[in-house]
């Protein structure tokens, strides 16, 4: 089965406003004033790349920025490549790092009335992640509770950059809500070193674009390794996260020394059942993108053996980012139930499609 032959399912699509305006019909008072005076206000994480963030050749006919345009986005991403699902992940992560959190919770509640009016009941082919602010954990869950039982909203979405380690006990409250309404919660990356997150690295803050894209990994690595010490897999059975575009050839190394310290320290993490790269297997998803790709094609090919990459792997083409990716051109190696798997069966079943 070539790639071209797959019907494929996309997890990581980043539409777009047109504009902040966008959002001011579904703003109450005071924020809708200061929306229409001064914007959305978000923080940008302060390294500007070179070569932009999206590609000008996804700017719709009609005006706007990329992927703004429903429409265009079907024609331009969806049908060339079989896509029969696109999950939509927008691009205002950037709520979890406003100082304001009341702020926060009111621009995430109408990016996701705007996204049910615009692009959910209107194209099909579209399903929706209910973008939440974790700065306020309990209004996060305030906001999964009204949107999730819209039937194309399949997940909840936020920023990876954080304040504190994501399995702490303190967004518990986000998790609980998750996991009531049998939804993934995801993290995206983009907002590390931003507003009131802490700094993109362990070490503090690079100087370029090129050192903060290439280390985005150690922020999920570190949100990772809590989200299984805390237990957060334990407390929440049922519980799913999907770890959007962080790569995932770190995931053997992190597995292998979360396990060895295990045995030797599991009286410091007695809620711990099994061993940690178990609660992982079980409970994780990762996107391909941005998959790596070494000189040597094996040499991936014995990452994905290591991590059972074929039933926690999830295809994301990142559309329309400058290093985005589609199914024709990565994974040409698999085998054919590898490949329709990560194409397509592990998304169909993780988001209930």
């Amino acid at each position: 089965m070539s790639n071209r032959e797959m019907n494929v399912i996309d997890v990581d699509i980043h539409n777009s406003l047109k504009c902040d305006q966008d959002l001011v019909p579904y703003l109450p008072e005071p924020w809708k004033s200061r929306v229409e005076r001064a914007g959305l206000g978000l923080p940008g994480h302060g390294y500007q790349s070179p070569i932009g963030v999206v590609r000008k050749d996804c700017k719709p006919p009609s005006g706007g920025p990329s992927a703004s345009d429903p429409q265009f986005l079907i024609k331009d991403l969806l049908d060339p490549f079989h896509i029969e699902y696109g999950i939509l992940t927008g691009n205002l992560m950037g709520v979890s790092t406003m100082h304001d959190p009341d702020h926060a919770a009111v621009i995430a509640s109408a990016y996701n009335d705007h996204l049910v009016e615009n692009w959910l009941e209107k194209y099909s082919r579209f399903r929706g992640s209910i973008l939440i602010s974790a700065y306020d954990p309990f209004l996060a869950a305030k906001e999964i509770d009204r949107m999730a039982d819209h039937p194309r909203m399949v997940g909840v979405i936020m920023g990876s950059g954080q304040r504190a380690p994501l399995g702490q006990r303190q967004f518990h409250p986000i998790y609980e809500a998750a996991e009531r309404h049998g939804l993934p919660v995801a993290i995206h990356p983009g907002t590390e070193g931003a507003g009131g997150s802490n700094p993109p690295t362990p070490s503090g803050y690079p100087t370029r674009y090129l050192e903060w894209h290439t280390g985005l990994s150690q922020n999920y690595m570190a949100h990772l390794t809590s989200l299984v010490c805390e237990g957060v897999f334990e407390k929440f059975p049922n519980l799913k996260f999907v770890l959007l575009e962080g790569g995932v050839a770190w995931l053997p190394h992190l597995m292998w020394r979360l396990d060895k310290n295990y045995k030797g320290l599991r009286s410091s993490v007695p809620w711990l059942k099994r061993l940690p790269s178990e609660y992982i297997r079980d409970h994780c998803f990762f996107s391909t993108q941005p998959i790596e790709e070494p000189q040597d094609p094996k040499h991936l090919l014995s990452i994905f053996d290591m991590i059972d990459a074929e039933n926690i792997l999830m295809f994301s083409s990142d559309y329309p980012h400058w290093d985005n990716d589609v199914p024709t051109e990565i994974l040409k190696r698999l085998s054919p139930e590898a490949k329709r798997k990560i194409y397509y069966e592990n998304a169909k079943t993780l988001y209930n499609l």
